[in-house]
């Protein structure tokens, strides 16, 4: 297969509506999408990811008024979280309805719906004739791509079309909330804050991500996720690093470490460029043959919150 790149957003969404697969960006990270109205599209997702079946997908939609094509019901606290967030990078869990097949959600009553507010991403949908489930656009348990070079580096050959775009903006998969129940619960941090959220919906629950034999409710929380082929080491700021003699050590974080003999180093002025760099600091490592890459871990508040959590992630391979 040959993987079509475009600039154009009605031409990808013509590969959509004809029951093929796209990569597009988005203000989070880039995402594979199939119309959820084609259910052999969304099957090639899985396929062209090497991703478990019982992952589930979000669903993307053009427009903050389209989540109810997807869902069965919107309640209060997730109109308020629509009202304030979306167009943006936060995901809601609803139950479904009945024009979501199971293949998008690994069998559960229940899906997550986001609204990007990416222009492109905007376009792209608006050109789609039905929501568009879509995981990171990315070989499963890799990095996800911030920029359609990753994309090709992953996917070329496997997509049959590649809408390309700016580098996220973000760098982060978006946060979900778990809406479907009597109190929101966060499921997975990102660039809109629990601090945040709490300013909206007071009573909101944290969720242990914890690996278990169960379908996840939303994605990235159970399966080996964001971690490079190097060793991720997690440390403190201004921790000494200390590199093994003959061995390609790489740096990322927020202060200038106490290092010698770093192959790779990068310096972070803010939390958000942080953030925007992580993914694709580590598929540079990857590219260089980098063995071990030493992270700093910022500040438990913001998006340093989300940051930690794919950090930790990557250090201990899931």
């Amino acid at each position: 297969m040959q993987t079509m790149v475009t600039d154009s957003p009605e031409k990808a969404a013509r590969f959509i509506n004809d029951g093929g697969i796209v990569a597009f960006p988005t203000e989070t990270v880039y995402g594979l999408g199939a119309a959820i109205c084609h259910p052999e599209a969304v099957l090639r997702i899985f396929l062209a990811k090497g991703r478990p079946p019982d992952n589930p997908l979000i669903v993307h939609v053009a427009r903050p008024e389209d989540v109810l094509k997807v869902a069965d019901h919107i309640g209060s606290d997730a109109e308020k979280l629509i009202r304030r967030f979306f167009p943006g990078p936060l995901t809601i869990v609803l139950k479904k309805n009945s024009n979501v097949p199971d293949s998008v959600t690994a069998g559960l009553d229940t899906v997550g719906v986001r609204c990007p507010s990416n222009p492109d991403a905007h376009s792209f949908l608006q050109h789609c004739r039905c929501p568009v489930a879509a995981p990171s656009a990315n070989l499963s348990g890799k990095p996800s791509s911030t920029s359609w070079r990753a994309v090709l580096e992953d996917l070329d050959g496997k997509i049959d079309c590649l809408f390309r775009g700016e580098p996220s903006a973000i760098g982060l998969e978006s946060t979900i909330v778990d809406c479907s129940g009597p109190t929101p619960r966060l499921l997975r941090t990102g660039a809109v804050s629990m601090e945040e959220l709490r300013s909206v919906v007071g009573a909101l629950e944290t969720s242990d991500c914890l690996l278990t034999d169960e379908t996840p409710r939303s994605p990235g929380l159970k399966y080996p996720h964001y971690a490079p082929a190097a060793r991720v080491v997690l440390c403190g700021s201004r921790e000494p690093v200390t590199t093994p003699p003959g061995v390609r050590a790489a740096y990322i974080g927020l202060s200038v470490p106490e290092a010698g003999g770093l192959s790779l180093s990068r310096i972070c002025r803010t939390p958000d460029e942080y953030a925007r760099m992580l993914f694709d600091f580590f598929r540079l490592c990857d590219s260089r043959r980098i063995a071990v890459i030493y992270c700093e871990l910022p500040p438990e508040e913001g998006i340093g919150r989300a940051i930690r959590d794919r950090l930790d992630r990557a250090a201990s391979g899931h």
